[in-house]
């Protein structure tokens, strides 16, 4: 069942066009990998599913709704959360600072409650609070969980954003590119993380990616994207070591 469809979206920068009539789509409960050249489009794609750019023609279904028209804080309201290619964490604030923002799309009791902190704003403070925790002992992030972002190794910075992700409670998360500047032990764990976040967590996960090894390892279907704004048709990966089904 597909959670995520993309019909005919074009975009246009000025006299660029950069994507060209796309279509594909993302099932539930898989592992998609998105890849192609520098250039190629892969994150202006992105951009669009999550409403940051608008798009000339087309339209994007997720989960049965149409959400083509929606601004982007209504489309991650709906369960659609990202990573960025460029780390966009708040320097400096903690890592569990970090984290409880992103479930801040998920705090409903309005800014009167939220501001004296009491009854039901305070209990929902709590309930996300145990599980932003939960969240930090998943990804192995217990040592700094009070420690400022800024000075952290790249590669436990990018687990935060993929925490701060996985906070909003989403249906569907975007990786774009995270595995970019990690050393190979730091890759190791964040495709690990990924593969628990999918099957343990029921995430299902779109990737950016240039690192064919780690695309190939853990992905379930690949779709190719060129330096004319296309998508190729998906094929299935090779089965190699690192996929646990």
């Amino acid at each position: 069942m597909a959670l995520l469809e993309v019909n005919q979206v074009s975009k246009d920068f000025g006299g660029v066009r950069a994507l060209n009539f796309i279509d594909f789509e993302v099932n539930q409960g898989e592992i998609l990998a998105i890849i192609g050249p520098n250039g190629a489009g892969k994150t202006t794609l992105v951009n669009c599913v999550n409403k940051v750019y608008p798009f000339e023609t087309g339209e994007i279904h997720f989960d049965g709704k149409n959400i083509t028209k929606l601004p982007s804080h209504k489309v991650a309201g709906l369960g659609i959360a990202r990573t960025f290619q460029n780390i966009a964490l708040f320097k400096g604030m903690t890592v569990l600072e970090n984290i409880m923002l992103g479930a801040h799309a998920r705090m409903k009791t309005g800014v009167i409650l939220g501001g004296i902190y009491w009854g039901k704003a305070q209990k929902r403070e709590i309930e996300t609070r145990r599980k932003v925790e939960e969240i930090i002992d998943f990804l192995e992030m217990e040592h700094v969980r009070k420690s400022v972002v800024g000075p952290l190794a790249y590669g436990i910075q990018k687990r935060v954003e993929f925490a701060r992700a996985l906070a909003l409670e989403p249906k569907l998360i975007v990786l774009d590119e995270c595995m970019a500047g990690m050393n190979l032990e730091e890759k190791e764990d964040m495709a690990r993380f990924i593969l628990d976040a999918n099957e343990e967590l029921d995430k299902t996960i779109v990737l950016i990616e240039h690192d064919m090894g780690f695309v190939m390892d853990i992905s379930d279907r690949i779709r190719g994207r060129d330096t004319r704004g296309n998508t190729g048709s998906p094929r299935r990966n090779s089965g190699l070591s690192g996929r646990r089904r």
